[in-house]
């Protein structure tokens, strides 16, 4: 009733609007059919070319760092065995010396005159001595000739025996005086570099009195404080490494001293090590890194570059055979220290893996990889 209604004009825009309708139907339905037989029939992406590596096992040294003081094993504290004042100063601070070499005069004047007071008493006690020779050689002949009595003769030995005692007391004195004398000139025992000089011309000094020190830094000896948790690890014969500030090994050497007390202030306990320095690279006093090398063991390495870190969290990509096909598979890792280039796996690699070395920012889990040529 109500399609009689309608007018031919508004029955014939009627019947084109539904044909209109039915063709983007059948169109769109075709569309789709067409865009799915079209990505059924895609290939998979291609696999993306990396750099892929062996994983590989190398030597390596367990070993801790600490921090050791280098002291000479020669050092020499100059104090004097006289007191005085200081006239003179030969040498200055880091001046290498010789054994022998003056260092430091105290004024002499007063034991020179000591000296040339006992040596004036000597020459009279060695006049008195040939005086006393005298006496006796002229009454042992009065006496050989009966003019004079045995006790003349005794007395006259006995006088004789007396002034020879007292001339070698006083030799023995002027000697002392002499060597006190040789006292107030200070001399290096030994060659090495002269250390800080804290006195002054002027200053008086007594046998208490640190004038300088002398130090050959050509045989230094390292003092490493270790924790007293590693303390059960430390023996003799140990590994003992000294480094630069880029971690460069600068010597080598080996634990020579452990003490058997634990510091009651530090809970460390003391290693020591002997540390060649001929060529004076390093300094007595020097704080240096010391590597303690423990034992070595075989682990395996990567190199730094295809190592990722997300969240704190370290991670490896390693190429892994799925259906025939190569794919890259996201490992996390447990590393050690750096081996020249490398890191070592503590735990997340075995050796013979694939490591992906390459490439590895454009990686994704699960994503098919090929190794380059």
């Amino acid at each position: 009733m109500r399609s009689s209604c309608l007018t031919p004009l508004a029955r014939s825009r009627r019947r084109w609007a539904k044909a209109l309708l039915v063709s983007l139907v059948v169109g769109l339905g075709a569309g789709c059919r067409g865009g799915s037989s079209q990505r059924g029939g895609a290939e998979a992406p291609p696999a993306l070319a990396v750099k892929v590596e062996r994983a590989r096992f190398v030597s390596v040294d367990e070993a801790t760092e600490y921090v050791a003081t280098l002291r000479s094993r020669d050092s020499a504290v100059i104090m004097p065995q006289v007191e005085g004042e200081i006239t003179r100063i030969y040498v200055r601070s880091g001046q290498r010396v010789s054994p022998g070499t003056p260092l430091m005069q105290i004024d002499p004047a007063k034991q020179q005159a000591t000296v040339k007071s006992q040596e004036d008493t000597r020459s009279a006690k060695r006049a008195a001595l040939g005086y006393a020779k005298q006496q006796y050689e002229r009454v042992r002949g009065l006496h050989a000739g009966g003019i004079t009595s045995q006790q003349d003769l005794d007395q006259a030995r006995s006088a004789l025996d007396a002034a020879q005692a007292e001339l070698q007391s006083l030799e023995a004195q002027v000697q002392e005086e002499q060597v006190q004398l040789r006292y107030h000139q200070v001399a290096a025992p030994t060659a090495g570099m002269v250390g800080d000089i804290p006195v002054r011309v002027g200053d008086r000094v007594t046998v208490s009195t640190m004038l300088t020190t002398v130090d050959r830094a050509s045989s230094l000896e390292a003092y490493v404080n270790v924790p007293v948790e590693r303390a059960s690890r430390l023996r003799p014969g140990l590994g003992l490494e000294i480094l630069d500030e880029a971690g460069a090994v600068l010597v080598r050497s080996r634990i020579g001293f452990v003490s058997p007390r634990v510091s009651d202030e530090t809970q460390t306990v003391l290693a020591k090590a002997p540390i060649p320095n001929e060529e004076g690279k390093l300094r007595t006093e020097q704080f240096v890194k010391a590597r303690v090398v423990w034992g070595t063991h075989e682990g395996p390495v990567v190199p730094v570059l295809a190592v990722s870190r997300i969240s704190g969290q370290f991670f490896v990509f390693v190429a892994e055979e799925e259906k025939g096909a190569l794919v890259a598979r996201q490992r996390p890792l447990k590393l050690g220290e750096i081996v020249g280039n490398d890191y070592l796996v503590r735990e997340g690699i075995k050796a013979g893996d694939r490591v992906v070395v390459s490439g590895t920012q454009f990686l994704a889990d699960g994503v098919p990889v090929r190794p380059e040529s």
